[in-house]
């Protein structure tokens, strides 16, 4: 699985930033690794830095995933951290879904 950092201007998202959250992705998402041939993480300050919110920090996520169109889960949170992150507990969610769907069928 291949994962890609996207950043606005707002943030760096190269060298180990791109590394660490590579790891957290594939720890998180270990389950489906064999079937995700991408995942493109683009994060983004909604306020663009100059203002403050309590949910300003984006992160969405794309999946590309064998045998389906893309799957994707974007989360808001006050730090980037937390956006990364929770993005990342609803793709699973979304590819346990989806995936477990496709067992049934």
């Amino acid at each position: 699985m291949q994962v890609h950092l996207n950043t606005d201007n707002h943030f760096e998202g190269t060298g180990r930033k791109e590394g660490y959250w590579s790891e957290v992705a594939h720890e998180k998402l270990k389950r489906f690794e064999e079937r995700i041939s991408t995942l493109e993480i683009h994060i983004s300050d909604e306020n663009s830095g100059a203002k403050h919110g309590a949910t300003d920090k984006k992160c969405t996520i794309e999946a590309r995933v064998s045998g389906y169109s893309q799957l994707s889960a974007s989360c808001k949170s006050d730090n980037i951290e937390k956006a990364i992150s929770g993005a990342l507990d609803k793709l699973k969610s979304v590819l346990e879904h989806a995936l477990d769907k496709a067992k049934t069928h």
